[in-house]
């Protein structure tokens, strides 16, 4: 007979343990960590608001039935919605990641740190409100840019030597775990209580990768990010009612996420807590494309002007060659038919040849209306794909964190083109070169939605770090409802 497993009750699990001691005592000292969060929220932000324009995202906001308007509720930006926190979480989530055009991590598990900023911004205005609605102060940005970088902190360094994809799970399991500890300081919640909540986050089920790879791409990839972090803030608030958590949820035996999700690995890590990913993290700047193929569309963006300075075009083109990282074929490499926008988004070949062809690469550019050019497929059948060991190595170098895809073009004449980039333009080794281009989204993205009086109240508060962070979060936030 094999021995019972005894049922006194277990220290809480020190990864749960580190991440809400991080949470709640971590002070940050980083300068650069706060200019980067400034920047990061108003790309991000930016983001929601150019895929407003998307009918497909915009069926999924609003509040779960109709009309509904929350007393001192969050507002979701660029609308006239006023919502409970946890479905503003929703929507604010949902639309920041809907384009794929919000910053991204690379490491052993990828992802999108400001996805957290749903229900960071949501919780935080909804707090705000009601402070001052009881004549309390009112919570400052400068509060919402900790949260972020913390935010960020706990996604990015789980994610260094950690893969959930590997093992058939989503990195929105990241985003859950990351909300809810932020989520739960914002509310105020005991150590306690925190690791509580941390811990209903991981027992909780966590997604499939299902909708992120052939044959069923889909657009729940769009919003499974703002449905995690909306789930956070409802745990938060679950925990903040005095609700039990599970203490060894990670490293109990058969039925702890370790052994039933994870392998029966545990999770390792290359660096304690910090500001080390918000200062690092990746910025999509000039293409919305999984950023894995961020280089190649830059290189091919080269090649269409060299094409066009030497009187040719893609139609030349007999044979292309793409040599890149292992994750970007684990990933992207894709062939066969693209059914939709969710597709073409996440196939490299498909990123390639429309700036071939077009120069350009924008979120249209994977509807159907363009999709439908037979140029494009016909371009897509003469790629072939391998992998450099060089650039997989410098991808997961902590000192280098390239993202390098190199192209060879040969046309009918016998003439070949190459172009290699290692560092997309979005990388902390280009913030010079990044930075302004950055701030020139964001306000291509503000004249999409609001008029020019408005647009510049909220750059001027954007743009300059000591006011943005002496703002309450509701009067921020405010600025951007129509």
């Amino acid at each position: 007979m094999s021995a019972p497993i005894s049922n006194e009750r277990p220290n809480p699990d020190k990864v749960i343990v580190d991440i809400v001691d991080y949470v709640q005592s971590y002070e940050i000292q980083s300068e650069l960590a706060y200019q980067t969060a400034r920047h990061c929220l108003i790309d991000t932000l930016g983001c929601g608001l150019e895929a407003l324009e998307y009918p497909a995202c915009t069926k999924l906001l609003g509040p779960i039935i109709p009309g509904t308007i929350v007393p001192n509720g969050a507002k979701v930006p660029g609308t006239q919605f006023q919502l409970d926190p946890v479905q503003a979480a929703f929507n604010i989530g949902t639309m920041i990641r809907w384009l794929d055009f919000n910053d991204t991590w690379l490491a052993a598990e990828w992802g999108h740190p400001s996805d957290n900023l749903g229900g960071i911004l949501a919780v935080a205005d909804w707090l705000s409100r009601t402070a001052v609605a009881s004549g309390k102060p009112p919570l400052l940005m400068k509060q919402v840019l900790t949260a972020m970088i913390k935010a960020h902190e706990i996604q990015g360094c789980i994610a260094l030597e950690n893969s959930f994809n590997k093992v058939g799970l989503d990195h929105v399991v990241l985003v859950k775990v990351a909300s809810t500890a932020v989520v739960a300081q914002l509310l105020g919640l005991t150590r306690e209580e925190c690791i509580a909540a941390v811990s209903l986050a991981w027992v909780d089920g966590q997604s499939l990768r299902t909708y992120r790879h052939a044959p069923n791409t889909g657009s729940r990839k769009s919003w499974a990010a703002g449905d995690a972090t909306s789930r956070a803030v409802r745990l938060a608030l679950i925990a903040k009612t005095g609700e039990m958590g599970y203490p060894s949820v990670l490293t109990a035996k058969t039925w702890g996420f370790y052994d039933v999700s994870f392998k029966g690995q545990e999770f390792r890590f290359q660096r304690p807590y910090g500001s080390y990913v918000m200062e690092n993290v990746l910025f999509k700047i000039s293409y919305p494309a999984e950023f894995h193929s961020q280089t190649a569309v830059e290189a091919a963006m080269t090649l269409h002007g060299k094409l066009l300075a030497a009187g040719r075009s893609a139609e030349d083109i007999q044979r292309i060659t793409i040599r890149t990282h292992e994750a970007c074929l684990r990933i992207i490499d894709k062939r066969g038919p693209l059914n939709n926008p969710a597709d073409r988004d996440h196939c490299i070949q498909y990123m390639i040849a429309i700036p071939l062809l077009f120069g350009r690469l924008t979120a249209a550019d994977y509807e159907d209306r363009v999709a439908s050019d037979p140029r494009i497929d016909s371009l897509r059948e003469k790629m072939e794909t391998a992998e450099v060991q060089q650039f997989t190595a410098d991808y997961h170098n902590p000192e280098r964190r390239s993202i390098a895809n190199s192209l060879r073009i040969e046309l009918a004449d016998g003439t070949v083109l190459e172009e290699t980039v290692e560092y997309p333009i979005g990388h902390k080794r280009r913030r010079a070169d990044g930075i302004p281009l950055l701030e020139a989204k964001f306000r291509t993205n503000l004249a999409r939605r609001f008029p020019a009086k408005q647009q510049s109240k909220i750059l001027y508060v954007s743009l300059d770090q000591s006011i943005l962070e002496k703002m309450p979060v509701h009067e921020y936030v405010d600025l951007y409802v129509i």
